[in-house]
């Protein structure tokens, strides 16, 4: 019997269509425990519709940059730019990916092993100034990704947007499953323990003031900071900071810019 090969362009339709199979998984579940299919069908196919164009422009920018084989390959590898790998909706994760080896900073918040010294070093230096925060999310799989995505959605639907307004709302905060940085073990959620709500205050606390201030110095950075959500495709979360290492986090800081920037020079 003949072997077929599997291509680098093979892998990356069959990652797609786990990326495309997923949001209609989490469209259909959502419309399912809300009982609302049948009453409005035509409103739901034209959601769906719309999807599937987005969809298949999401599939032009994965076949031009063939960005699942790529990444996944540089991130579980030894070569230096192994920190300085890009994962957003452009640039997706392969869904199966795990990093090689993971640590707990906190009881069922792991990172890859590679970060831990400097995160560590960052949260240890932040106590001795006499802040108090924690790491609220760390490594996220596919499947928790898809979970927490489809939470959000679902609080959308209820305050009464459609579902096609619900899944645009959602991915402004929340990053499409295969496309989040979480998965690479490299991305972490530093919240300050006085103040835990998700929001744009978060950014106000003395925690996050000296993180923003201080975390290049560990080669962290604020993955999606304010006004560059055109270009992130997320909106500021003062909370999320992602490993590049010490030169990378000091040109991006000494810029002002985001990681896309930084990799487009």
């Amino acid at each position: 019997m003949k072997k077929i090969k599997v291509t680098k362009k093979m892998k990356i339709m069959f990652l797609l269509g786990a990326v495309i199979g997923a949001i209609a998984g989490i469209l259909f579940t959502i419309l399912i425990a809300n009982g609302i299919i049948s009453d409005h069908k035509e409103v739901f196919s034209s959601d769906i519709a719309a999807l599937t164009e987005e969809n298949e422009e999401y599939k032009l920018q994965i076949s031009k940059n063939e960005a699942a084989h790529n990444n996944t390959e540089v991130l579980a590898g030894d070569t230096d730019g192994w920190s300085l790998v890009l994962v957003n909706e452009e640039h997706p994760l392969d869904t199966s990916y795990v990093p090689e080896e993971m640590v707990e900073v906190e009881p069922e918040r792991s990172v890859d092993v590679r970060i831990m010294d400097d995160l560590q070093a960052m949260l240890d230096d932040a106590k001795a100034q006499g802040l108090s925060m924690y790491v609220a999310s760390a490594y996220r799989s596919y499947d928790d990704q898809c979970r927490v995505f489809n939470t959000t959605m679902t609080e959308w639907i209820n305050q009464g947007y459609t579902p096609l307004d619900a899944y645009a709302e959602t991915k402004k905060s929340v990053a499409v499953p295969g496309s989040s940085e979480h998965a690479t073990g490299l991305a972490v959620d530093i919240i300050a323990s006085a103040y835990e709500a998700l929001d744009d205050r978060q950014g106000d606390t003395p925690e996050q003031q000296w993180l923003m201030e201080h975390c290049w110095e560990y080669g962290f950075i604020l993955r999606y900071p304010p006004e560059k959500a055109e270009i992130t495709g997320i909106i500021f979360e003062p909370w999320h900071y992602r490993y590049v290492g010490k030169t990378a986090a000091k040109e991006i800081k000494e810029q002002n810019i985001t990681l896309e920037e930084y990799l487009d020079q």
